[in-house]
């Protein structure tokens, strides 16, 4: 047997019977062989940074750090494509395109999930115009469930760019990218009932939000396009200025500490933590940085803690966020961590929770080491009701039932499925949950 796993949040581990690291693609089709030949379940296996237990397994765990890095750089008529390895960590990646004159469209932010990772996830970032990592993919290699490797066909391509990992262990994407630039990210405290007008999400290209409950000040972070060597607000050339371009995070630098006090507090003293919450929404202030878009968004989570994510009808997402405030109020749920609102267009992916319509992204947080499961199941209620579907990496109660329900294109994936993995090496029981057979 393998050691214990355990995800980044520490709420999902397994023991699988083994964990591989194979070196090339010929390693993984050996290692999905061998397995199917046993009657195993095969599961690729990244930075752990999944809430849902889309990764546990009994089976044999695959660990692609050894498929790390930009492979090649290409060209369509839209524009530049770069080949990059699935174990591949976003933080690799940025810097590697960064080195190329290059960047992803869609802002991303944390440093440590791979390539694969967050495309069978379908990691998004925040804008109306916005879309995920999946939405960049134009192309992918795997092997399937009978060990074979394949260029996924354009027309399963869809199916592919989202797809829990249930087709197989993908190896290598060709993503679009775009020139890289450098952007002015901003960090302002608004109104909550501001932050949910609608004009609000459509002022800026990237824009997102932080709603601490019961307080009634958001924190709003937003970027826009900033010309190279451009002076900053006092004047002067900005491009040289490190501890101004690293991590302004929708709480900033001192949000970090505010984030890690609400932590303390909510473990503790939670009768506190609606005050502390007004406290700490009432002295946010304003600040701004410059540089690369992935230097200035980068910051690695303040604490650790349990998340359940929702992706709502863009339209519904306000009514949505009050409803829920007022029902964690209602219940007396002391929540010490914001509310994290996102928004995003339409996915083409057929098991994206974006498909098919502009979306509005709902996240509530619970720090490790408390009772997360009365705030998660309260929201998984509510969102729910206003036509929510769960973020795949997220904890939820989803069920089959309920994707075959949300997701239109559900038997078209199942068909590419059947063709992939008819053996269904790659299904466990959480996959199983929310897919069905």
């Amino acid at each position: 047997m393998s050691a214990v796993w355990t995800n980044w949040s520490g709420g999902q581990e397994c023991r699988p019977t083994a964990t591989v690291r194979p070196l090339d693609d010929s390693g993984v089709s050996a290692v999905v062989r061998r397995a199917a030949e046993r009657g195993q379940a095969v599961r690729p296996v990244g930075s752990g940074h999944s809430f849902s237990a889309i990764a546990v397994t009994d089976g044999v765990h695959v660990d692609l750090s050894a498929f790390s890095g930009i492979t090649g750089i290409g060209g369509r008529p839209s524009g530049p494509t770069v080949r990059v390895r699935a174990g591949t960590t976003l933080a690799r990646l940025h810097d590697e395109l960064a080195d190329r004159g290059l960047a992803l469209a869609a802002p991303l932010e944390l440093a440590a999930p791979t390539v694969g990772g967050a495309l069978a996830v379908g990691m998004h970032g925040s804008g109306p115009a916005v879309g995920s990592l999946s939405a960049a993919v134009v192309g992918l290699r795997l092997v399937d469930g009978r060990g074979r490797l394949r260029d996924v066909a354009a027309a399963d391509l869809d199916a592919a760019r989202t797809s829990l990992g249930a087709l197989g262990v993908v190896l290598e994407a060709e993503l679009a990218v775009v020139p890289a630039g450098r952007v002015r990210v901003t960090r302002e405290p608004r109104p909550v009932e501001e932050v949910l007008d609608e004009d609000f999400w459509t002022a800026h290209p990237v824009v997102e939000a932080a709603v601490f409950p019961s307080a009634s000040t958001a924190l709003t972070r937003w970027l826009e396009p900033r010309p190279d060597h451009a002076e900053d607000d006092d004047g002067e050339d900005d491009e040289d200025e490190p501890e101004r371009t690293v991590g302004v995070t929708v709480a900033g630098a001192t949000g970090r500490t505010a984030l890690g006090g609400a932590t303390l507090v909510e473990r503790a003293l939670p009768r506190l933590v609606p005050r502390f919450n007004r406290a700490v929404s009432r002295l946010a202030r304003t600040v701004t940085a410059t540089g690369p878009m992935h230097r200035v968004l980068s910051s690695p989570p303040a604490v650790r803690f349990e998340q359940t994510e929702w992706a709502l009808p863009r339209a519904a997402m306000a009514a949505g966020t009050r409803e829920l405030l007022a029902a964690l109020a209602d219940d007396h749920l002391e929540v010490g961590l914001p509310v994290r609102l996102r928004v995003g267009p339409p996915e083409t992916g057929w098991l994206h929770p974006a498909h098919d319509r502009p979306t509005g992204w709902v996240a509530v947080r619970v720090p490790r080491g408390t009772d997360h499961a009365p705030v998660l199941e309260r929201a998984w209620r509510v969102l729910r009701d206003h036509g929510g579907r769960p973020h795949w990496a997220s904890r939820s109660d989803w069920t089959a039932a309920d994707t075959a329900a949300s997701y239109p294109r559900l038997p078209d994936f199942r068909r590419v499925r059947d063709d992939y993995d008819p053996d269904r090496v790659f299904a466990t029981p959480a996959l199983d949950a929310v897919l069905g057979d």
